[in-house]
């Protein structure tokens, strides 16, 4: 028997008008549109507000999509740069000057990443004293750059 699509091209679940709620059932389209909102960064309320579902609902059905969702920004870059990267091989110009524009952009991100690590290394911050240990740090060197050094050396 051939699956029933709803006009939003869900699936219709098999106890559809039976007693009780339908289970829902995930398409590969609602797992595509999961890694997305992932990608996005949305929090799981706001993605089962989406899917028109439950946060339980969410968690049971896309668990597995879910799980990386560290990874979904990563893995959303990847494809777009190989998409552009596939259309510029096949010859398509406009692609080539995105591909161009992304890996600029990565470029410019990885050189700012790079120069903050080293920064803190390169600046070494001086010690931070309380107030009674500047006074006496200052008081040693009172004397200094004024009409009394030669006197108190």
């Amino acid at each position: 028997m051939d699956p029933i699509f709803d006009l939003f091209g869900d699936p219709v679940p098999e106890n559809r008008g039976k007693r009780g709620r339908p289970q829902h059932l995930p398409t590969q389209e609602n797992r595509n549109k999961v890694n997305m909102l992932l990608a996005m960064g949305r929090s799981n309320e706001r993605i089962a507000n989406a899917l028109n579902v439950t946060v339980p609902t969410l968690r049971k059905h896309y668990f597995s999509e879910l799980k990386f969702r560290d990874s979904a920004r990563d893995r959303l870059d990847a494809t777009v740069a190989m998409t552009f990267w596939g259309q510029f091989q096949a010859g398509n110009t406009g692609a080539g000057r995105e591909f161009m524009r992304l890996l600029d952009r990565n470029d410019m991100a990885f050189g700012q990443r790079s120069t903050a690590a080293r920064a803190p290394a390169a600046a070494e911050q001086p010690e931070k004293l309380g107030k009674k240990d500047r006074a006496k740090r200052d008081a040693q060197t009172a004397h200094e750059h004024t009409d009394w050094s030669g006197l108190l050396q």
